[in-house]
């Protein structure tokens, strides 16, 4: 199967996902600006997870453009990272309506690195279909930046039990390191467009 049926479900279900989350935040009460410290915590766990999911759809959407075509145990595979996706905005709501608390920091690490882990194996389905020297393949290379998210989660999910706020910094953190779109994908492409010329 090409890879345009599975990339539109997929963002399909990042679109609802988004909405899912925005539509738990609550308005706040009260006429004045004093009224929205109550509703800051909310906010704050959901700009960091509308970032995480905006670096998931950003990257998913180079990845599959990389690959020709999609395999069974890859459309598995898509569907387990977006289970874990799925569960954004319920860990989002819960960390954030408790003030980022000790347990509900965790649950959202425990969420963020199976996600991490799902979007690893997605890879891997994908690059053992296409073959060790395709595109996506060489454009992933040792995947360091994937590494480095998922041991950034553990420790954030071990850390939430000392310091919720460390926990938290960690997971900005792995923003920061993805925020700028994963350009090895865009460079891999290129490099095979101009060789197929």
């Amino acid at each position: 199967m090409k890879t345009g049926r599975l990339e539109a479900f997929s963002d399909g279900v990042f679109a609802v996902i988004i909405t899912i989350m925005v539509l738990e935040m609550k308005v706040p009460h009260g006429r004045d600006v004093a009224a929205l410290r109550a509703v800051l915590p909310v906010f704050l766990s959901y700009v960091l997870s509308f970032v995480f999911l905006g670096i998931y759809w950003n990257n998913h959407h180079h990845m599959l453009h990389a690959v020709r075509q999609i395999r069974g145990p890859s459309l598995w595979a898509n569907l387990h990272l977006l289970f874990w996706l799925s569960l954004v905005p319920f860990v989002t709501g819960w960390m954030g309506e408790n003030n980022f608390a000790a347990w509900p920091v965790a649950i959202y690490g425990v969420v963020l690195v199976c996600a991490a882990c799902a979007y690893r194996i997605l890879q891997r389905s994908l690059i053992k279909h296409e073959g060790e020297h395709s595109t996506l393949a060489v454009a992933i290379g040792k995947d360091t930046k994937g590494k480095i998210s998922i041991l950034f989660y553990t420790l954030a999910i071990l850390f939430a039990f000392v310091t919720p706020w460390l926990s938290c910094a960690l997971y900005v953190a792995v923003t920061i390191i993805w925020l700028i779109p994963d350009r090895r994908i865009e460079r891999a492409l290129a490099k095979s467009e101009r060789a197929t010329d």
